[in-house]
């Protein structure tokens, strides 16, 4: 490129932006921070990601200028919506503002002048949030790049903590993509010891590791996968006599149980809580799916106030299981917490997923609260705090 080239595409380049800039609105910092603490205003930050990294406004949405006409309507779907957009110094914003108004046909948007720079120099406050590693940017590239889980999402999923009721055929995929997404500590839950049965659907275990306690084997493969993982390993029989303490230092349970006593107490224990509870259980060619977020949805109870006679459900141990059937339901409590944690997207709260593995069909089926619920209805009793660990005997009412 001749120098002579070079200075007509600057000054060409330079005409764009100060017609952008005649053409949209522009709004002070000041004035911007006034609009915002009003509310009902969409902040867009159109900077690159390290920009947005290193520091930005709170509350801003990030969209990049260059995914601008791609992602803008997935957050802000109402075009009559006012809309306030900010670069580093306001020509990338400008650019933008024109781009919506003129062919995204948004009707409301304008530009802070000066960008989050004249926003700072003007004392507004700003969030510098926590950075990744290099190695982690790297490994955790395709989460980031995805609007709906991005940086913030990626944090969330670092900062969360998942328990796993069960190791085995459930427990091993769940485990494997929670450690592979981030979450950053996996409590797992299981007194058994691997077993060669196991090993047709149990796919965290290994020929090696027979004879080794589950929770054992499953911290070995979690953390071969990712060292960000801290493993936590109860080598315990879930029961009513710890189930408050393994609990309450959790944010999201994952239920991997195959016997109903050890259902219902998990449910009546986490709606005392208020724990979020992914739920999955297979048979055979069949499982089935759905989340029970206390107070949101309806609990377990609500769905089976009663257990089935023994005869209609019998365990894995007796019918046997198509081995790639625990790693499809498996794969989906895992999905159901990372949006749990992140946000993103819609659980499967209030629902219930069915799969039936010969014909590959899924069946949705909606659960509503049940008003007489004795655990989550509004009229089921009050526990007192000193009563947190108290429960009924769940072997006798299974077995009634």
């Amino acid at each position: 490129m001749t120098p002579e080239t070079e200075t007509k595409n600057r000054a060409s380049g330079a005409d764009l932006i100060a017609q952008a800039k005649a053409e949209i609105e522009e709004v002070q910092p000041t004035e911007a921070a006034a609009e915002l603490d009003a509310g009902d205003v969409a902040l867009i930050d159109v900077r690159e990601s390290t920009e947005f990294e290193e520091r930005h406004i709170e509350g801003a949405i990030h969209v990049p200028r260059s995914y601008l006409e791609q992602r803008i309507e997935q957050y802000v779907p109402d075009r009559s919506k006012r809309v306030i957009l900010y670069c580093a110094s306001g020509i990338r914003s400008a650019l933008a503002a024109k781009t919506m108004g003129e062919e995204l046909g948004y009707e409301d948007v304008t530009s802070m002048a000066g960008g989050i720079t004249l926003w700072r120099d003007r004392g507004l406050p700003v969030v510098t949030p926590r950075s990744l590693t290099q190695e982690q940017k790297e490994r955790y590239s395709r989460h980031i790049l995805v609007p709906e889980i991005g940086l913030e999402g990626q944090m969330k999923l670092l900062d969360a903590k998942v328990l796993l009721l069960g190791t085995g055929g459930l427990g091993s995929p769940t485990a494997l993509y929670l450690a592979a997404a981030g979450v950053g500590t996996l409590g797992l839950i299981d007194d058994d010891v691997v077993d060669a049965s196991n090993l047709q659907r149990q796919v965290i275990h290994n020929t090696e590791r027979i004879g080794m306690p589950k929770t054992e084997s499953a911290r070995m493969a979690i953390e071969a996968l990712n060292p960000d993982v801290d493993v936590v390993e109860h080598r315990v029989r879930f029961g009513p006599e710890n189930v408050i303490d393994l609990l309450s230092d959790y944010d999201v349970i994952v239920d991997g149980a195959d016997n109903f006593p050890t259902r219902y107490l998990l449910n009546d224990a986490s709606v005392r809580l208020n724990k979020p509870v992914v739920s999955a259980s297979i048979l055979s060619f069949d499982g089935q799916i759905s989340t029970f977020v206390p107070h949101e949805g309806p609990c377990y109870r609500c769905l089976y106030p009663t257990p089935p006679p023994a005869e209609l459900a019998p365990s894995c141990g007796a019918a046997g299981v198509l081995g790639v059937l625990p790693g499809i339901m498996g794969l989906l409590q895992a999905l159901e917490v990372v949006k749990l944690v992140t946000g993103a997207g819609r659980p499967l709260i209030g629902r219930l997923l069915l799969f039936e593995a010969l014909g590959t069909e899924f069946t949705e089926l909606k659960v509503r609260r049940d008003p007489e619920c004795p655990i989550c209805g509004p009229n089921a009793p009050q526990v007192a705090d000193e009563d947190l660990g108290k429960f009924p005997d769940y072997e006798l009412f299974c077995a009634g």
